[in-house]
């Protein structure tokens, strides 16, 4: 059996990780599990950033003091993503928090239910009416009255 290539694996697996963290944001509807799919999509990036500096017969770039001429791995990815991870956690945390509030306000964390809660408390402070309120249509004139199939006159005729 021939294995596959481990460098060939790893970018599989880094962009697996990214395909299934921006699936996971586009397709689900809940907000916790958005944020859990952007840590996902997240860990995928970091992992991608750090394969981009890896060579797998070099060594780590410590300075031994020692005249010794190798190959080394390139160090500016692997302090990017420790960055990364930093900032990530903090926009995790900031993330997490904000969704805290809006189960406590809202008592959900259904996109479309807070869509439309969200949406009637918008037009409540502002004291109009909501734009897809089934009481009026949106705009200013009024719906055009429909015509008969098989009718001659057009819609537009019968209005001012």
């Amino acid at each position: 059996m021939i294995l596959p290539d481990p460098g060939t694996t790893l970018y599989v697996g880094a962009f697996g990780l990214i395909v299934i963290g921006v699936s996971g944001i586009v397709m689900a509807r809940n907000l916790f599990r958005i944020l859990l799919a952007l840590v996902i999509a997240e860990a995928g990036a970091n992992m991608l950033l750090v394969l981009a500096g890896f060579r797998f017969d070099a060594i780590a770039p410590i300075i031994t003091g020692t005249n010794t001429v190798a190959v080394m791995v390139d160090p500016v990815p692997q302090a990017m993503v420790l960055t990364a991870i930093v900032i990530g956690v903090g926009i995790q945390a900031l993330a997490l928090s904000l969704i805290l509030q809006v189960y406590r306000l809202y008592g959900t964390l259904d996109m479309r239910e807070l869509s439309r809660k969200l949406e009637l408390d918008i037009a409540g402070s502002a004291e109009v009416t909501p734009v897809s309120s089934d009481e009026e249509p949106a705009g200013e004139r009024p719906l055009p009255v429909p015509v008969a199939t098989g009718s001659a006159t057009p819609m537009h005729e019968g209005r001012s």
